[in-house]
């Protein structure tokens, strides 16, 4: 699906087939969701060659799920654009919460996966350690703008940085352009990668709608002004950017 996926095991007897399972896995989450390919299940679907009820199960899901966060977001999050379908803002963060689970099945407790950016942690990353979680300045990409601390949980951000013009803002049909970027901050990343996606969409109301009408999740975002702004409970998060 056009991202790159690295983790990292810190469990000192790790069983690295797992590893093989997890790429397994995300292969067969690229084949069935991705929008780069004419015969994935999400491509057919949007073309209309393949209805809803025959789409296998975990496309079923997904797209529950997609309609779960549309309500909640009052319709900024929205999966069809421009008449094609693309649940890629939901799918990645949701693939990676499942191969977390796979590690965890397996036994893991210390690791950390990384979907281009959307980040998954669980335990330390060395004893009495927790992960630190950088965010990607959305203008300069060998800089952070914060670093979380987080022992488990998952932060994802939605900026245009990376693929340009890709999120717009129903209510005008127009790119969304108010924020440079926004990270949300939660328990699932399925749920905060589509969040993130809707808060950017709603440029500055989408830090306020997180704090508002998400328990449980925080975000972090960059206006178009270059000014930071975050909720209250990322203060127990943030780091320094260098220890």
């Amino acid at each position: 699906m056009g991202t790159v996926v690295s983790i990292d095991v810190r469990d000192a007897e790790a069983d690295p087939h797992v590893l093989d399972t997890v790429v397994e896995w995300l292969h067969e989450v690229d084949a069935r969701f991705s929008t780069y390919r004419e015969d994935s299940e999400v491509s057919r679907l949007s073309r209309g060659e393949l209805s809803l009820g025959d789409a296998h199960a975990d496309v079923r899901e997904a797209l529950a799920l997609c309609d779960e966060v549309h309500a909640l977001s009052h319709g900024l999050f929205d999966v069809w654009r421009g008449g094609r379908l693309d649940p890629s803002a939901l799918v990645k963060g949701w693939s990676v919460e499942r191969a977390a689970l796979i590690l965890q099945l397996a036994g893991l407790g210390d690791f950390c996966v990384n979907a281009g950016g959307d980040v998954l942690v669980r335990g330390e990353a060395a004893p009495g350690e927790p992960w630190r979680v950088g965010i990607r300045h959305p203008e300069e990409s060998e800089r952070v703008a914060a670093v979380l601390a987080m022992n488990r949980g998952a932060a994802a951000t939605s900026g245009l940085y990376e693929r340009g013009g890709h999120i717009v803002d129903p209510r005008t049909g127009q790119v969304a352009s108010r924020l440079l970027s926004v990270t949300v901050v939660g328990p699932s990343l399925t749920y905060a990668d589509a969040f993130s996606t809707a808060a950017f969409a709603m440029g500055a109301d989408g830090v306020r709608w997180v704090a508002a009408e998400l328990p449980g999740y925080d975000a972090y975002a960059i206006t178009a002004e270059h000014r930071a702004v975050w909720t209250a409970g990322l203060d127990a998060l943030l780091a320094p950017a260098e220890s």
